[in-house]
């Protein structure tokens, strides 16, 4: 107090402090939460992605038959606490993408994978699976 004026009577200083976003992390307390882009293959079959971190990057294990919207935990890939020392951790949402501007021919290959998972026999969607399930025991209770 009484610190804010360079000439004539003391007055009081306010600081205005503005917080710009991040391009790909949000905060929550001393997490970070991001959201990573996935290959509809790579979230079919499995494997690895690059993930940015405050501190660089990092390995993320992508398990096959891995759901849109999955979220990954990062333990101490967050931001330290300045007070406690502590370092909250990275949560990662995947989305899978679908393809765009397919050529004939992967259109075709698409479509025949397609067939032959209805071909054979097996339910291979869990969220369209118990989504129709759900409608049919709505339709059938009424």
């Amino acid at each position: 107090e009484g610190q804010g004026s360079a000439s004539g009577a003391n007055g009081d200083l306010y600081v205005q402090i503005r917080i710009r976003q991040h391009p790909i992390f949000s905060r929550d307390g001393d997490n970070l939460y991001c959201e990573m882009p996935v290959s509809i293959a790579m979230a079919t079959l499995g494997g690895e992605i690059e993930i940015p971190t405050l501190s660089g990057r990092a390995q993320l294990k992508i398990p096959a038959e891995s759901q849109s919207e999955r979220v990954f935990r990062l333990r101490g890939k967050g931001v330290r606490n300045v007070r406690s020392g502590v370092v909250g951790d990275l949560y990662c949402k995947i989305k899978i993408e679908t393809p765009v501007n397919l050529n004939r021919k992967q259109k075709d290959a698409l479509r025949e994978f397609d067939e032959l998972l209805k071909a054979g026999g097996e339910r291979h969607s869990p969220r369209e699976s118990s989504w129709s399930d759900r409608l049919k025991s709505f339709f059938t209770s009424s």
